[in-house]
């Protein structure tokens, strides 16, 4: 299937950051080299029809939060761990996420947005999930198992890219790019930078390493080389409604993974970005950018870094209005697996999926996605150096 170049004039999306939606073919309209990540996604990928609704649809209206105390099963882990896996015992909770009290109107990244509402009824089933991020030693063994090849590392097609210069058929990725002075934020392009050489090896470009960053999150992940990895090791992606059941802990309603303010104790609690976003980060929480895993104490299931450091993809497809349709249906959704097919008004031709948590760039200034119950979303060929992945794992039978 070819894929179209996108129309670079589109306006960019408001309030979020917006590298989960800044695809590589729209990089190449601008005149910045064509992302190997950019190659067809595989047929795991598309599945599924690209729905093509009108692009007036769009979120519903925020409404009014109503939060119900959570009710996680009683029931006993089934068993011993898996290494590196904490057990999830599932339940019935209220999904979605409000816009704080007495929130700053001039704080534009501390308003929930729309596609997180209406609150809504979910249940889930008890799962195991890890209890960190992938990290760059788990996903090496992976590549040296298997031999995997990430879509940054592949080179693009000509035939994919009709019109293309030959010259931009480059592997890389894309990577945040501190500017060395303040600048408007209706413009992503003045902080993302499509890098040649880029991949999960090679984090910041073809000079960089990972080596004695084993204990990082992999990151330059596009969709299927996590479900490549997940497959490998036995597990899955988590669903949307799996993931924030397990973020939020047993907590209800809460702005964040453990409790409604920032700092806890005057505790900075994930790594996120402090300072002038996005030409300073003052590294208030001991990192300037991604840090390791498990830097910062656990949520109530033993999670770690649900807020915070790196993004982490879902299955879900992505749809605005997808929670509309859960609470129009009413009583409360068991096991959610997310909307038949993939819509964004903004992007209506290209498939997204739900990603969540955050990453180290977030902030009340742009993008406050660390709050527990909103969303993210991302094509699923295109990676990024703030986007990673976990798996979960179904009990044994």
């Amino acid at each position: 299937m070819k894929r179209r170049q996108r129309d670079a004039s589109r306006r960019p999306a408001d309030r979020i950051e917006p590298a989960r939606r800044f695809g590589p073919a729209a990089i190449a309209l601008v005149g910045v080299v064509i992302a190997g990540a950019a190659a067809v996604a595989i047929s795991s990928t598309r599945a599924r029809p690209i729905e093509t609704t009108p692009a007036s649809v769009s979120a519903p209206a925020a409404a009014t939060a109503v939060f119900m105390a959570t009710t996680a099963n009683a029931a006993a882990p089934p068993g011993p761990a898996p290494e590196g896996m904490v057990w999830i015992p599932g339940g019935e909770f209220s999904m979605g996420a409000a816009d704080p009290q007495g929130a700053d109107d001039n704080a534009v990244g501390m308003h929930a947005t729309t596609d997180s509402r209406p609150i809504h009824r979910v249940y889930v089933d008890g799962f195991w999930m890890d209890a960190t991020e992938v990290t760059n030693a788990q996903f090496a063994a992976f590549v040296k198992a298997t031999g995997y090849v990430t879509v940054a590392e592949r080179t693009p097609r000509a035939e994919d890219f009709p019109g293309a210069p030959p010259e931009n058929l480059v592997a890389g990725s894309v990577v945040f790019s501190k500017p060395d002075r303040p600048v408007p934020l209706n413009n992503h392009f003045q902080w993302w930078t499509y890098v040649k050489g880029t991949n999960w090896r090679h984090p910041l470009g073809a000079d960089s390493s990972i080596a004695g960053k084993d204990t990082y999150p992999v990151v330059h992940v596009a969709y299927e080389d996590a479900l490549a990895y997940v497959k490998w090791a036995g597990k899955r992606l988590p669903t949307e409604a799996e993931w924030e059941f397990a973020a939020r802990g047993g907590l209800s309603g809460q702005l964040y993974p453990w409790g409604d303010t920032f700092h806890k104790d005057g505790h900075a609690m994930a790594n996120t970005h402090q300072g002038h976003f996005p030409d300073r980060d003052s590294g208030d929480d001991t990192f300037v950018g991604i840090g390791p895993v498990a830097q910062f104490p656990a949520n109530g299931y033993g999670l770690y870094d649900v807020a915070g450091n790196v993004w982490e993809w879902a299955t879900d497809w992505y749809r605005p209005d997808y929670y509309a349709q859960l609470a129009a249906a009413g009583g409360v959704a068991r096991n959610p697996q997310g909307p038949a097919s993939s819509f964004d008004p903004e992007e209506p031709r290209e498939p997204k999926r739900v990603m969540r948590g955050g990453s180290f760039l977030c902030t009340e200034q742009y993008c406050s996605r660390y709050m527990v119950g909103t969303r993210g979303k991302g094509e699923v060929s295109t990676g990024t150096n703030h986007l990673g992945f976990r798996a979960v794992r179904a009990p044994a039978s």
